[in-house]
């Protein structure tokens, strides 16, 4: 008989690599991880909405054929529903404009996930197209955040990170164009890694998202995890234009290690100018005194302060116009398979202002916006000459409110961009350089919402990052602390 109760158990108190070893030893079965990950799903995505497509059977059917052999043998998986391809199941990309779509090829990322061990059981929310840092849409509705029911899960892989919060399984894929990985992972109180450009795989049909903004990962409970996963994932791919720098040994080595004396620049206040939430700048302060008492030294300071001339307003034209511009390519790409003219019926408002603006970017535009993303990545290794990592906050505020940033903004496209940008105005800079980043989960607020502070090394240096994440997890460990759902 199965025994759901204690996978269930275990599936909210262990990580990946903890339930993988159960499953080797024969401690638990890897079917009894699968119908209580199932049932846990079932009972809670009517509750916080993180399911977008639940593909059971084909799990049970993967199993059937035995258990998967890899580091994660066993272990459940949901994968993101935005351009993550299984072949012959549907790609919906939150978006009503692709009900109906099935993928004709298995995403590269997919079929090492599978060669890992881990079993796809369904596929997460996301808002549409990835636009937004929260995941509310009209294809799948408003994604939950299990800390409190009436805030935003970040995006755009909050249903991922809602899912691992909730304790339905301990890690999940996810991807981070402007901060989708470090978004939901601060506002549901998880680890959340954005690896640096090139390092996993996003074909067969492309090699880069966004115009190279857009990297794959997860959101997990553990370090641990995050470097498992990756050392699974990483790697280039047939096609690929570039490959992040091999890293000596694996990155689950590192996470024991001591990451030595390390300098940090503190970076209270972003490039922006825009405020902070003193509940979050408070928590980045506590982190940098912990850093400090860890042996680092901290100083504040930030690239802009530096000389690096790093423009604000000039950044975000030029993600808008990388962003708008392919947005607008893949929705008429689409369109002209259809044979029709999306709408308000098919599309939402931010989508339609981004696509409209992405179709007035000359080539001179990107051109130009790829080379600002240059400077800002030259101007920002210069900085880091001085500096190991920077320490930040990963958003300006706690989990806001549903709605307040959705993409059927009442007041309009220029109003809720700006929303948007004030509240996320650390994360886009990693995206545009290329560097690796991570959310740690160390702050909570006073109400008792998470809060994740940020820090960003030098392109291709994940391995520091789980050297220094391991070493804080240890001191300060969240693993216990979670919602009530969790």
């Amino acid at each position: 008989m199965p025994d759901l109760a204690a996978a269930t158990a275990l599936l909210a108190d262990e990580d990946a690599i903890g339930l993988a070893g159960r499953v080797r030893r024969r401690e638990i079965g890897a079917g009894d991880l699968l119908e209580a990950a199932i049932a846990r799903a079932e009972a809670l995505n009517p509750q916080f909405g993180f399911i977008a497509q639940p593909l059971y059977d084909r799990a049970r059917a993967a199993l059937a054929a035995g258990v998967p052999q890899g580091p994660f043998a066993g272990v459940p998986w949901l994968v993101k529903d935005l351009n993550t391809d299984i072949a012959g199941e549907r790609t919906g990309n939150g978006s009503r404009f692709y009900a109906g779509h099935r993928a004709t090829v298995t995403s590269e990322l997919v079929r090492r996930i599978e060669a890992a061990g881990f079993v796809i059981f369904g596929k997460t929310t996301t808002p549409e197209f990835g636009l937004t840092g929260t995941t509310e849409s009209l294809a799948c509705g408003p994604t939950r955040n299990p800390w409190d029911s009436t805030r935003i899960a970040g995006g755009s892989s909050g249903g991922a990170a809602a899912a691992v919060a909730a304790g339905v399984l301990p890690a999940a894929h996810a991807t981070d164009g402007g901060g989708s990985i470090r978004i939901p992972a601060s506002c549901c109180g998880l680890f959340g890694l954005k690896p640096s450009r090139g390092r996993v795989p996003s074909g067969p049909l492309r090699t880069e998202g966004w115009g190279g903004l857009s990297v794959h990962h997860a959101v997990t409970r553990s370090v641990r995890d995050s470097a498992a996963i990756l050392d699974a994932t990483h790697g280039v791919e047939p096609g690929s234009r570039y490959g992040a720098p091999t890293p000596d040994g694996t990155f689950l080595a590192q996470v024991g290690r001591d990451p030595g004396r390390l300098r940090v620049a503190l970076m209270l206040h972003p490039l922006s100018g825009t405020a902070v939430d003193p509940a979050v700048a408070a928590a980045t302060r506590a982190a940098a005194h912990m850093l400090e008492s860890l042996g680092h030294h901290v100083e504040e300071a930030a690239p802009a302060l530096a000389g690096g001339g790093l423009d604000s307003a000039r950044l975000g034209w030029a993600s808008f116009v990388l962003i708008g511009a392919s947005l607008a390519a893949d929705i008429d790409d689409r369109a002209a398979a259809l044979g029709l003219v999306p709408g308000p019926d098919l599309l939402e408002p931010v989508t339609l202002g981004m696509a409209a603006f992405g179709r007035t970017a000359t080539a001179t535009d990107a051109a130009r916006a790829n080379i600002v993303l240059q400077q800002a990545a030259i101007a920002v290794a210069r900085f880091m000459a001085h500096y190991d990592v920077i320490l930040s906050p990963t958003v300006a505020a706690p989990p806001l409110p549903l709605g307040t940033i959705d993409m059927c903004p009442a007041d309009g496209f220029e109003a809720w961009g700006q929303r948007t940008a004030a509240w996320t105005p650390f994360c886009q800079l990693a995206n545009m350089t290329g560097q690796p980043a991570m959310s740690l989960p160390l702050g909570m607020s006073e109400d008792g919402l998470p809060i994740g502070v940020m820090v960003t090394a030098r392109y291709g240096e994940e391995a520091l990052l789980f050297r220094l994440a391991g070493q804080i997890e240890r001191a300060a460990p969240w693993r216990t602390r979670r919602p009530a759902s969790g």
